[in-house]
């Protein structure tokens, strides 16, 4: 229950970077012409479709984690004394290296890798969003937040690296579920009040991010590479 509050915490930290990255998209939902009611749930659809394709995406990859930690010569039963096999130390040390990376993005360091990371097929996606926003009918926000769910952002990529190193489909799936319910609060604000968070704040924001993040990698590549003494069973994530 801890690591999901830590990954809840780390989205509501990240939920500044999106507000940078997506709040645009947010704020092209606007209000609704029929009141306040309507706008709260077109908001709530939207960000409800984010949260869809963050959970399918977090199972895939716990689905991935687990075929990995499962297949060939990293199919090492874990012993009773509760320590992990070859496989899941292999996917926890890639993992958190991975997520150390992105951090450092979140920092401002290697920024040409962060380029190449964020603008991955983005203007791909974003032509398929401005159409999905366009379209009538109350479905067209959630199916709006579902393309933007699959956006290329190094956000969701260190949170799905984590999600792969839980070796699970429901692990992965609950991983970023807690951090995807984390960003719910900056984006429903920012679609109800616009662009409302200064420049300042999502800077600050963007840093923290970064630090909840290298913890998360710190922890995740420490399960790799630790022994079994140190881990003590489950105490990091």
């Amino acid at each position: 229950m801890t690591s999901y509050l830590v990954l809840f915490l780390a989205g509501f930290a990240g939920s500044f970077h999106c507000v940078g990255m997506c709040g645009g998209f947010a704020c092209a939902l606007g209000r609704h012409p029929y009141g306040p009611g309507a706008t709260v749930a077109r908001h709530l659809l939207y960000n409800s479709g984010r949260l869809t394709s963050y959970c399918f995406l977090g199972a895939l990859a716990g689905a991935l984690g687990q075929v990995i930690c499962t297949s060939g010569d990293l199919a090492v039963t874990p012993p009773l004394d509760g320590s992990i096999n070859l496989g899941q130390r292999i996917l926890a040390i890639v993992a958190g290296l991975l997520m150390i990376v992105i951090a450092l993005q979140f920092f401002g360091l290697l920024k040409g890798l962060h380029r190449a990371t964020a603008g991955l097929g983005g203007n791909l996606f974003a032509a398929t969003l401005r159409k999905v926003l366009l379209a009538p009918g109350s479905a067209a926000p959630l199916a709006f937040g579902v393309f933007n769910g699959f956006l290329p952002c190094p956000l969701v990529y260190a949170f799905l690296a984590q999600a792969t190193s839980t070796a699970g489909a429901l692990s992965g799936f609950l991983t970023m579920a807690a951090f995807g319910l984390g960003t719910f609060p900056a984006m429903l604000m920012m679609g109800g009040i616009g662009g409302a968070l200064g420049p300042l704040a999502r800077r600050r924001g963007v840093w923290l991010a970064g630090s909840f993040i290298l913890l998360l990698g710190l922890m995740t590549l420490g399960r790799g590479v630790l022994p079994v003494s140190v881990l003590h069973g489950d105490h990091l994530i």
